[in-house]
């Protein structure tokens, strides 16, 4: 997986460098959002040609059905795609943003639109911070997102309750056949 917040504020030769590295080696999967400074442009231009190379996702941090769905729009024309692999709610980590994003006229709904229209496979939610763990497990009752995205790191797991919650989620993901990244 490449995490292509790394294309933040580079040059198209810097990018187009970078994914040279990605295909030799078999790097496959390009995560990236449109929140991420110049990451969908720099992406853009490489997926004419490769786009059946790379397992795509990317995130939208809006939280209210149209502007979930002109984010969408906006990112599948900067990278140049008709369609998206994974299409994640991105750092869905506030109890205020979540209302808003799982309820009528809210992001999720255009992402289920998006999905049914064939513009991305799967619907996934990710995030940051100790409460997220907790945070997935209530998205996942809400919705059957495909995947969850969020930290795993030693300093995370030292906080009891986030460790907690991270076993408990990864159970729910492990039998849901959620992927976890």
């Amino acid at each position: 997986l490449f995490g292509a917040a790394a294309f933040w504020d580079v040059t198209q030769d810097a990018a187009d460098r970078t994914l040279d590295v990605l295909l030799e080696y078999g790097i496959n999967h390009i995560d990236t959002a449109a929140s991420y400074g110049k990451s969908e442009l720099r992406v853009g231009p490489w997926m004419p040609r490769y786009r059946d190379q790379f397992f795509l996702a990317t995130k939208t941090g809006e939280r209210t059905y149209q502007k979930a769905k002109d984010e969408i729009h906006r990112s599948l024309d900067l990278l140049k795609t008709d369609h998206l692999d994974l299409l994640q709610l991105h750092n869905l980590a506030t109890q205020e943003e979540w209302d808003v994003a799982m309820a009528p006229g809210g992001a999720l709904e255009a992402a289920i639109e998006a999905r049914e229209a064939g513009l991305t496979r799967f619907i996934g939610v990710t995030g940051h911070g100790t409460g997220i763990a907790a945070m997935h497990l209530k998205s996942l009752d809400r919705f059957p997102f495909t995947s969850v995205l969020l930290p795993y790191n030693y300093m995370m797991m030292q906080n009891g309750q986030y460790a907690a919650d991270f076993e408990r989620l990864y159970a729910v993901c492990q039998e849901r056949n959620v992927a976890f990244q």
